[in-house]
């Protein structure tokens, strides 16, 4: 079944059926978690780097922040079984599409924050899209773990 993740909203599956894709990703990141031996995965498609901007925004759409989502993302996949050790990262955005003078750096910062998340949780990012100045849309496939990714205008190839 064809899972949608919206913005600042994830998605966390233990079904072989299930594909799992979000849309758009410009300075957000779409960040993927897979656990090939417990067959369970999930994905985030989160927008702001740090969560202080807006307390009580954070604490009712934790999703829509990497600081706060990204541990979210990873105690829910512990929960269903996953093992930190066995978790295959995959990271796509963290584009610069209206920023054209660099002023926000939304999606710098993003990539920033979640580098430094993942640093703290021992864990390493085995594949990546990031940066440049095109959008992405980012697909997951429970059955094997395959995380895809289509840029705009571009054709869909495997994110390895």
């Amino acid at each position: 079944m064809l899972r949608v993740v919206g913005i600042s909203e994830m998605y966390v599956s233990c079904d072989p059926s299930d594909t799992i894709i979000t849309y758009s990703l410009g300075s957000c990141l779409g960040v993927v978690a897979y656990d090939p031996a417990m067959k369970v995965g999930g994905m985030l498609h989160c927008m702001l780097p740090l969560s202080k901007i807006d307390p009580a925004k954070a604490q009712s759409k934790p999703c829509m922040f990497t600081d706060t989502g990204v541990p979210l993302l990873l105690q829910e996949l512990f929960n269903r079984g996953a093992r930190r050790s066995n978790l295959v990262l995959k990271v796509a955005g963290a584009a610069s599409l209206l920023d054209e003078q660099g002023l926000f750096k939304i999606g710098e910062r993003n990539y920033t924050v979640l580098r430094k998340v993942l640093w703290k949780n021992s864990i390493l990012i085995a594949a990546e899209d990031v940066a440049g100045t095109v959008s992405r849309t980012v697909s997951l496939y429970m059955d094997t773990g395959r995380t895809t990714i289509k840029a705009s205008a571009g054709k869909e190839v495997e994110l390895k």
